[in-house]
């Protein structure tokens, strides 16, 4: 199996996790006017699934050092396969409340209040569980964050096409997410070897436990998604019927797309974390905040009617998440 050997390589990694993070909400902004989120997502699912499969036959089987994909699920405890199983389910209802987040506030809104609580979160949470970084740098970085988050809140509110229920429901929603999603990765952490070259028996590799985690996402799709999809957050209510008979290839083909766009990125933050350690490799992939606030600021033009000084709020927002990922990154090295 592959396996990063250097903190250098590691950070690489996760910076590529940052973009995928940061930019598979594209997909669906580019058919959520003509496609329902909560059928979009479905094959963001399928998109999960098959890109674990395959990085798990690929990348996860050849090799001398570690585990070979298939040999690895075969030895794999009841205990690390429902860790990374619930993790799936964890992530799921965070990143459907994610979507719905996204439809009614932006991804300029929606990334950074949701993003920024879950990468606050799952930093502490991480930490408490490896605590090999600095604390000093660790913290300054994600309180850095935490001011970027704010900042957001305040850009939002000065938007004129927003009313105050908008306002109050879409940050109630990427709260809420933000808040579920802090605890998922931590689960699936606890189901892989510290040790890719050597792991441990019982334990899983990245591959391994990122499929599971993918099958715990699809499984309870059918509890979650149904739910919002016959009970929306907003819009109108959605069948499993309207899957099959209103939409077409290339619709559900940008679905597909972008779940095999966010979980390349949970792939190699797993991989970078045997180098980079779980905290890090969390903490910086979750700075996809920022590249998501960048496609919602300067692609899809989510603040062109904000009065004037938005604009200063925004690069203040901007700066902080900036010198909070640098200080995250020195806290390891």
């Amino acid at each position: 199996m592959f396996i990063i050997q250097s903190y250098p390589m590691a950070v690489f990694f996760c910076f590529i996790t940052m973009l995928c993070w940061g930019s598979w909400a594209n997909t669906q902004k580019l058919v959520s006017k003509s496609w329902h989120p909560q059928l979009f997502y479905w094959d963001y699912t399928i998109g999960l699934v098959l890109i674990a499969l395959i990085l798990g036959l690929t990348l996860g089987s050849f090799g001398d050092h570690g585990r070979s994909f298939i040999s690895d699920l075969s030895q794999a405890s009841n205990s690390s396969l429902r860790f990374a199983f619930i993790g799936g389910v964890i992530f799921n209802i965070s990143n459907l409340l994610m979507v719905a987040a996204i439809d009614i506030a932006g991804m300029a809104v929606a990334f950074p209040i949701a993003v920024g609580i879950a990468l606050v979160l799952g930093v502490i949470v991480n930490y408490l569980a490896d605590s090999s970084s600095d604390p000093m740098l660790l913290f300054s970085g994600v309180g850095l964050v935490v001011v970027a988050i704010i900042l957001s809140a305040i850009s939002y509110s000065k938007l004129p096409n927003q009313g105050f229920k908008a306002t109050h429901k879409g940050l109630i929603v990427s709260i809420s997410a933000g808040l579920i999603m802090g605890f998922f990765y931590r689960f699936v952490a606890d189901s892989i070897s510290a040790d890719f070259a050597n792991p441990e028996i019982g334990k899983m590799t990245s591959y391994s436990a990122v499929f599971i985690f993918s099958i715990g996402i699809f499984i309870s799709n059918f509890l979650w998604n149904t739910y919002f999809m016959y009970r929306p957050i907003k819009g109108y209510p959605a069948t499993y019927k309207d899957y099959f008979t209103k939409g077409n290839f290339k619709l559900h083909l940008v679905g597909v797309l972008g779940g095999i766009i966010w979980n390349i990125g949970m792939s190699f933050s797993l991989i970078a974390s045997a180098q980079a350690g779980t905290t890090i490799s969390y903490g910086l992939g979750q700075g996809a905040t920022m590249i998501g606030v960048a496609w919602g600021v300067f692609i899809w033009k989510e603040f062109k009617t904000a009065p004037k000084g938005t604009d200063l709020i925004l690069a203040a927002m901007f700066g902080c998440f900036i010198m909070g990922l640098i200080l995250v990154i020195a806290a390891r090295a």
